[in-house]
């Protein structure tokens, strides 16, 4: 469930990004006849990815352990940004609309920079242990839980795990769906190490 909202989320707000992009060239350029147009051909196409934007964010945020302050603010950013956004496109206020698209944007960086802050703080976390429980304990049990049952963010449940040594090390390396991709955050033995950890979890 999660996985197929992650992806939902992902599209509608690069499709959202993409209207607003369209749409406020449009307007700098004083092409307001040509906006008009594309405002009433995007439409219904617009509301969808809106909503689609909104609900997915809205459940994503119910399956987070813990909300940081840098994901409030750009909470804050993103819900300020529509009602300028409405705002600047319906008086043809150009700066509203550029503010609106740029507080997007920044919303959208905001979310790049929580992921780098996540990924710096298990560097540093881990630093050069290779025990696969401290591993695990630094970067899995928010999602998997301490005994692997947690299944938060879409996170599989690692007591009934089907998979074999070789796809976990996959697995751990390259990401899937929401999950981070560690091959380039720890090295081999380490994947390795949290692999085989995750194996004594399974009943």
């Amino acid at each position: 469930m999660f996985k197929a909202l992650f992806y939902v989320h992902l599209i509608s707000v690069n499709l959202f990004l993409l209207i607003y992009l369209f749409k406020t060239i449009l307007l700098l350029a004083n092409k307001n006849e040509g906006l008009a147009k594309f405002t009433k051909l995007i439409k219904v196409p617009e509301m969808i990815a809106s909503t689609l934007f909104l609900i997915s964010g809205i459940y994503m945020l119910t399956q987070i352990p813990e909300i940081k302050i840098l994901l409030l603010v750009k909470i804050v950013v993103v819900i300020i940004s529509i009602p300028v956004a409405i705002i600047g496109f319906k008086k043809r206020n150009k700066m509203l609309a550029l503010l609106s698209f740029i507080m997007i944007v920044a919303a959208y960086g905001m979310a790049e920079m929580s992921k780098k802050q996540k990924t710096s703080a298990t560097q540093q976390g881990i630093e050069v242990t290779q025990n696969g429980a401290e591993i695990y304990s630094a970067n899995c049990i928010s999602c998997h839980g301490t005994d692997g049952k947690l299944m938060q963010m879409g996170a599989n449940d690692l007591s009934i795990s089907g998979l074999d040594m070789n796809a976990k090390i996959e697995l751990i390396k390259n990401g899937k769906g929401a999950m981070t991709a560690f091959g380039s955050i720890l090295n081999e033995q380490q994947i390795k190490a949290v692999a085989e950890y995750t194996a004594t979890l399974k009943k």
